[in-house]
């Protein structure tokens, strides 16, 4: 994963992950909503011009893939990117729905 911090807000039924830059600017985020109590859907991906080509989008990704296999939890991907990224890494397989 790329060196990015990244910080996780979770409502009763939505969340996401964020990264924001040091020093101000647009933000990245990764969105979900909570489907039953083991089944998260990933329906967006949003990663301004100003921060594209740093792997902000892949660390995010890969930071909900971590998350959901600590806690047990299945990811239905909606979104576009992060469904191309879980066709990609075979390692997610168990974690992602495809």
């Amino acid at each position: 994963m790329a060196n990015v911090d990244i910080a996780h807000e979770e409502g009763p039924s939505k969340g996401r992950y964020i990264h924001r830059p040091a020093g101000g600017g647009e933000e990245a985020e990764l969105t979900y909503s909570q489907v039953g109590t083991f089944r998260i859907i990933v329906d967006h991906t949003g990663v301004p011009d100003s921060l594209r080509g740093q792997g902000i989008g892949l660390a995010l990704a890969e930071k909900v893939v971590s998350d959901a296999c600590e806690r047990g939890l299945q990811i239905i991907p909606l979104c576009p990117f992060f469904r191309l990224q879980a066709e990609r890494h075979e390692e997610w397989r168990d974690v992602v729905e495809l």
